[in-house]
């Protein structure tokens, strides 16, 4: 076992693992021996592990086997899988749409991780990947994500002076905060060469139970940027907010988890 790791968590995981795998259920001498471990050290974790659901004991062979409470968590992971695929089905319908690359961002810390993008077909399009963090402050996914912040709680993330990562972004945390205002409004957000030359975001926030908790984003070259092409984007976005809010409220999944 590695130094790093806490043995009693370890011995639980153990202990679930195998059950998993056993269909008539183990003693405990069964399990100790299995995880090479004594039965009085494991035994005040079946206990509390029976108690929780997690394992069964039936008196009658004296027997353990895996339980309803462990078969709920692994439901709970396939359907937070089944959301991302759902909101990525979203997203591709977005892009066959308006031709440019869709991305899902959540907040974490300071700055927007990216947890999904779809690419443009176009040839001059976004270079971004899954996984990236950029500045909450400087990108339309990031302002979506902050607005409902209130400016105490802005000054709190962010204590210095904002960076500049082009001449056209945004420093000045009270203009920050009033975009943010009218984002809160608007549920749109929208930056221009803020963080790349060249390139415009536009995004709105997704909420569950009035929690923003994820945010979509299209992101277009300046130069293909138009009145009318924004428009469309925008009630794109609209739409797409509506039917994953929709989503989520329905299908009582929790986005806390979201995860790729």
């Amino acid at each position: 076992m590695p130094t790093n790791e806490h043995r009693p968590t370890t011995r639980v995981i153990d202990i679930l693992e195998l059950l998993a795998e056993v269909k008539n259920g183990l003693s405990l001498t069964e399990i100790a021996e299995a995880i090479s471990a004594p039965k009085s050290s494991i035994l005040p974790l079946m206990h509390t592990l029976a108690s929780r659901k997690f394992i069964f004991y039936n008196k009658e062979t004296q027997k353990y086997t895996i339980g309803i409470a462990a078969f709920s968590v692994g439901s709970s992971y396939i359907q937070q899988m089944s959301s991302m695929q759902f909101i990525q089905s979203e997203m591709q319908h977005l892009t066959a749409s308006c031709k440019e690359t869709c991305q899902l961002g959540i907040c974490d810390d300071d700055s927007v991780l990216y947890l999904a993008k779809v690419d443009s077909p176009e040839p001059l399009r976004l270079i971004s990947y899954v996984g990236k963090r950029l500045p909450l402050y400087c990108t339309a996914l990031g302002k979506a994500l902050l607005c409902d912040s209130t400016f105490e709680e802005l000054r709190q993330l962010y204590p210095d002076q904002l960076e500049a990562y082009t001449p056209n972004t945004i420093t000045d945390i009270e203009v920050l905060f009033d975009q943010l205002q009218q984002v809160k409004k608007d549920n749109i957000a929208q930056e221009c060469e803020e963080v790349n030359l060249n390139l415009k975001c536009i995004s709105t926030p997704l909420r569950k139970n009035g929690k923003i908790i994820a945010a979509l984003s299209v992101s277009i070259p300046v130069f293909r940027s138009t009145p009318e092409k924004d428009s469309q984007i925008i009630q794109l976005l609209h739409e797409k907010r509506y039917i994953i809010e929709t989503y989520f409220l329905n299908y009582n999944i929790d986005p806390d988890t979201l995860s790729l």
